[in-house]
């Protein structure tokens, strides 16, 4: 089975700069048109040091610049950075293992890798080239990525004979290869995608590893991925009110098949083009995750799919102190990591405890532990949980005792996971576009009919699917 995921710019929420691939989204195919139906179904820190956004140890506040705020936290939290050929990004390491987290995760035993295999599909590579006449060969899909496309024309110091394409989607350069694969229905199904549709696996995970929300839907005509029959996605809510197309998963008919002859002998001798199914997840995802939960003070991340979980930092102000509070900061982080969390113990001595504070609060990490010399001690540590701010979010007097810490620690990551997630629900479900056009045009909401027009319903202000529609307007 191909291979591939599409990756929409990391760096800017509003402007692709780049598609990648990676191999982990699927495209599948089928000998019935049934089969493929139903699979198609990225805080200011210490004073005295800088870090952070465009402007020194700064990052613009959401209320602000949504725009901005994003780019700052993607580059003050270490997510990615703009590579040297316009239009492209680095993903830098911490960025990356956000990524890896959603596609292996640890704690689900690689969630969507293993739910991906579950349904029959393999990982493959393929060539980042293609030549430029895969394109050409399906009407509609050429017209949907031309404006995107990167030609190269001359290869070894020499003219090629055909310009090749850096490929925007895998679609093409799959068939190719099914094509000499496939030729009877004793080689189908190629790792169809039978058993779930994925567009359900990217909801649960949406829901239950990146405490996102999102709204399962079937794309518009004119939204529908090009050369497909019909599109799947989940929606998902920003924290600017827009929406993001979070996952896709296409029922692409024969169109692909029959661009590139891909064909199969029946069992009646008959020669049919096969059915087939694409979907994918992307780095996108991550950016819906920092625009979902984070704030001010940068990423905010769900324990299920934070690379850190927890980090540790020792406190000492005098020499003799030293020691024994690394020797405690030791104790703890071997506890921790034996019991499956991923933990992180930041004992440089280069940076202040505050500064540390700031920047891991920066990177989203879900919960901090402070040792000092009083907590050694007490035989305790202090938590403080990323999702509530200030003194709100703080524990002191947590015992070392290693199940007593374990149990405490696995419960409040549960908690933020919770917490995460009934927040992103309640602002999803708020009245605030409401409130918002009274704000704007002092018209407010006078009924909602009980004749409701039918068909599909969208929101005016986000974009979203709508279950009702409401009347506005000024009142004497």
């Amino acid at each position: 089975m191909a291979s591939l995921l599409r990756l929409p710019s990391l760096l800017s929420p509003s402007k692709p700069l780049l598609r990648r691939r990676l191999p982990a989204a699927r495209l599948s195919a089928s000998a019935s048109r049934g089969q493929a139906s139903a699979a198609a179904g990225a805080a200011a820190p210490a004073a005295t040091e800088t870090r952070g956004g465009d402007r020194e140890g700064q990052v613009t506040p959401r209320s602000v610049d949504f725009n901005a705020w994003y780019t700052d936290v993607i580059a003050a939290a270490e997510l990615a950075d703009y590579g040297p050929v316009r239009g492209t990004m680095v993903i830098r390491p911490y960025g990356y293992a956000i990524w890896e987290s959603i596609q292996l995760d640890k704690r689900n035993n690689d969630y969507l890798n293993v739910k991906f295999k579950e349904t029959g599909h393999s990982n493959m590579y393929f060539p980042q080239f293609i030549p430029y006449s895969f394109i050409e060969k399906e009407a509609s899909h050429v017209e949907g990525f031309s404006p995107e496309l990167a030609l190269v024309t001359i290869g070894g110091g020499k003219e090629l004979e055909e310009k090749l394409v850096v490929r925007p989607t895998s679609e093409t350069i799959v068939n190719h290869m099914f094509t000499k694969w496939i030729q009877s229905y004793r080689d189908l199904p190629l790792m169809i995608n039978q058993a779930m549709q994925m567009i359900d696996v990217y909801t649960k995970f949406a829901y239950e590893q990146a405490a996102i929300p999102v709204i399962p839907g079937r794309k518009s005509r004119v939204e529908t991925f090009a050369g497909a029959n019909r599109t799947y996605t989940i929606e998902a809510m920003m924290g600017d009110r827009k929406a993001l197309q979070a996952g896709t998963s296409h029922n692409l008919g024969q169109n692909f098949s029959r661009a590139f002859g891909t064909q199969f002998m029946d069992e009646n001798s008959q020669i049919e083009h096969v059915w087939q199914t694409s979907w994918a997840i992307s780095t996108r995802f991550v950016g819906g995750i920092i625009m979902t939960h984070g704030d001010d003070a940068g990423l905010m991340l769900p324990p299920r799919i934070a690379p850190i979980q927890v980090v540790i930092v020792p406190i000492w102000k005098k020499g003799d102190e030293k020691a024994a509070v690394l020797e405690a900061v030791d104790s703890v982080h071997k506890i921790l990591k034996e019991a499956g969390i991923r933990v992180k113990v930041d004992d440089s001595e280069t940076r202040t405890p505050g500064w540390k504070f700031n920047f891991y609060e920066m990177k989203g990490v879900p919960i901090r532990i402070e040792i000092g010399p009083r907590d050694v001690t007490n035989k305790s540590v202090v938590l403080s949980r990323r999702d509530v701010p200030g003194k709100q979010g703080k524990e002191f007097g947590v015992s070392m005792e290693p199940s007593t810490l374990v149990n405490h620690i696995k419960d409040r990551l549960e908690d933020i996971q919770a917490s995460l997630l009934q927040k992103a629900i309640a602002f999803r479900d708020s009245d605030a576009d409401e409130l918002k056009v009274k704000e704007e045009t002092s018209a407010t909401i006078r009924c909602f009919p009980f004749e409701q027009p039918e068909g599909t319903k969208k929101c005016f202000m986000t974009g979203n699917s709508a279950e009702e529609v409401a009347i506005f307007a000024k009142s004497y």
